[in-house]
């Protein structure tokens, strides 16, 4: 028993169920704040990558299921981005074993996952705008948004490829990048459908990913354990939350923790992330305030309204 339950099982028990509570909020964040937890708490940064991986195709499978129940994916769309992205996604663990050595993957893939983070803190921001400006413009226009679109397969498929590429290498961005570019693709998309089509998508790339890094690298079952076991609490707790926590406020938290790890995973020195995180925390708010200014909204006021919309609650 005491072989079961030691400090790190217990560390990872509580990153994982942490990580799950930010996902039940906000529906974002998973392998972006996983993967760097684990790194930072000693996993090797190949291992972290395929723990993760095989933990989020579970996580997500119920997700997708309560999304496909309800009805609200675009299944068309999703199966072009399902094209794209499964192939590349498989290819992700090879292309790293392709890399070298073991220390040259280590590296290779911590420095990857460096500038997923950066980038994934980029793509939110932008997504955080683009639901602001979606919002204003439905308040302003009164015309709703359409429940089906007239999908483009050929952009779909290279959105899909690349963000499958993404998540095989570093498992991070399945939310993000394929999130972002579909708003920009389908602006007229209801959100509940872009929720629940990001989510069927990624349940196919994801697995693929976790497959190709169970043949590569193997599982460590004492990371995979906890990392389900408090996951699957946090992100349920997170969800029953939802309504009282401003989503807001934590989105933009997020960013900010993804920069900062982003850099640190990069070896930009201490200090620097340090005048870095200062920096964001202080100008942060002000610059998204002014832009909620430009917009006809409060600087700082968050209504209910503004809340990430499409989330699909847990049966009470």
């Amino acid at each position: 028993m005491d072989d079961l339950i030691t400090v790190t099982t217990l560390s990872f028990l509580i990153v994982s169920f942490a990580v799950g509570i930010v996902v039940g909020l906000t529906g974002m964040g998973g392998g972006a704040l996983m993967t760097p937890a684990l790194i930072f708490l000693g996993v090797n940064p190949t291992a972290a990558v395929a723990n993760d991986l095989v933990a989020a195709s579970i996580n997500k499978s119920v997700g997708a299921a309560v999304h496909a129940r309800e009805g609200s994916p675009n299944l068309k769309l999703a199966m072009w981005l399902m094209i794209g992205s499964v192939p590349t996604a498989f290819a992700g663990a090879f292309i790293i074993k392709a890399v070298g050595a073991a220390e040259e993957q280590t590296a290779f893939v911590k420095t990857a996952i460096g500038c997923a983070l950066l980038f994934t803190a980029a793509t939110y921001t932008l997504r955080m705008y683009l639901q602001l400006r979606a919002n204003t413009m439905a308040d302003k226009s009164g015309v709703p948004t359409s429940r089906d679109v007239v999908v483009r397969p050929v952009p779909t498929v290279i959105v899909g490829a690349l963000g499958g590429l993404l998540v095989g290498i570093t498992s991070v961005g399945s939310g993000s990048l394929i999130m972002v570019a579909l708003l920009l693709l389908y602006p007229a998309l209801q959100a509940v459908r872009l929720v629940g089509t990001d989510l069927v998508q990624a349940v196919p790339l994801v697995l693929a990913a976790a497959i190709s890094h169970v043949i590569v690298t193997g599982i460590d079952w004492a990371v995979l354990i906890p990392l389900v076991v408090g996951g699957v609490p946090g992100t349920f707790l997170g969800a029953r939350i939802a309504n009282w926590v401003s989503q807001a406020v934590v989105r933009r938290g997020i960013v900010i923790v993804l920069s900062l790890t982003g850099l640190a995973l990069l070896g930009v020195p201490p200090t620097v992330v340090g005048i870095a995180g200062a920096t964001l925390l202080i100008l942060g708010p002000v610059a998204w305030g002014m832009v909620r200014r430009q917009h006809g909204l409060p600087a700082f006021e968050i209504s209910r309204s503004e809340r990430e919309p499409g989330q699909v609650r847990p049966p009470t």
